[in-house]
């Protein structure tokens, strides 16, 4: 099987033009701050949290994005319109029913077609160099996948990813019991995938939260048998939820 999906899903080292950013949640733990904007769209060192994310991506390489929106759509397509005031192109598509990652990707997925492309959460702020170096290490690795994880007391927030000793993953759990994962790595809400993602996200059952979940697309890669690696994440990292972590954001990047 694994080959069949192989000579479907060619992995040979190409470049990566594509961008698929997840940007639909309100931000329920940033209280009054997303009363009226959706959290990616919170100001962070005079920018929106989105437009830090897109710049980078854009000095990467990146030229193509979709951003998937549902919480105050409006607020988000209406201040990066088609991206032509950003030097890249945009595209919409709008989950109505907030049903979990992997069906959020999904609604892309005529957008990206059969190209490899990052996948990127609205709310991850990183070092702008793990971009560049996630890109050139997906295309010397002929892999399917390249997650970016970071070293966590505990991934129970997230979700647990446990590397062989080659780098490749060999299991993925989201959000585990606090105290129960026997890994360190944390999903850090940044890949690389080849389109094969887009027939295991589709296959994907729904979690005991009723989420159709990305990490569960991503096990059932593994299973068949497609290779997809870890990379680790260098400096700064933050998944900004509350706004503590927004004021960490802004000292950071006005550092």
């Amino acid at each position: 099987m694994a080959a069949r999906e192989r000579e479907r899903h060619p992995s040979e080292p190409r470049a990566v033009r594509d961008c698929v950013i997840l940007a639909a949640g309100r931000g329920t733990r940033m209280k009054g701050l997303t009363e009226s904007l959706p959290k990616p769209m919170l100001p962070v060192a005079g920018r929106p949290l989105l437009e830090h994310i897109l710049l980078a991506l854009r000095a990467a390489g990146i030229e193509r994005f979709v951003l998937v929106t549902g919480y105050r759509a409006e607020r988000i397509e209406r201040y990066f319109g088609d991206g032509r005031r950003f030097a890249v192109r945009i595209a919409y598509r709008r989950q109505e029913v907030r049903d979990g990652t992997a069906r959020a990707l999904l609604l892309a997925r005529d957008a990206v077609d059969s190209r490899a492309f990052v996948l990127a959460w609205g709310d991850i702020l990183t070092e702008r160099s793990n971009y560049p170096s996630m890109l050139a290490k997906f295309a010397a690795l002929r892999a399917d996948g390249l997650l970016g994880v970071n070293w966590v007391e505990d991934p129970c927030r997230g979700a647990a990813v446990y590397v062989g000793e080659d780098g490749r993953i060999e299991r993925i759990v989201e959000k585990p019991p606090p105290g129960t994962a026997a890994t360190h790595w944390n999903n850090a809400g940044i890949a690389v995938f080849s389109s094969a993602v887009f027939e295991h996200a589709a296959a994907v059952r729904p979690s005991p939260r009723s989420e159709y979940e990305i990490p569960e697309a991503i096990a059932a890669m593994i299973a068949a048998g497609l290779a997809v690696h870890a990379f680790p994440l260098e400096g700064f990292w933050s998944d900004v939820g509350t706004p503590q972590d927004l004021e960490r954001a802004e000292a950071w990047l006005r550092r």
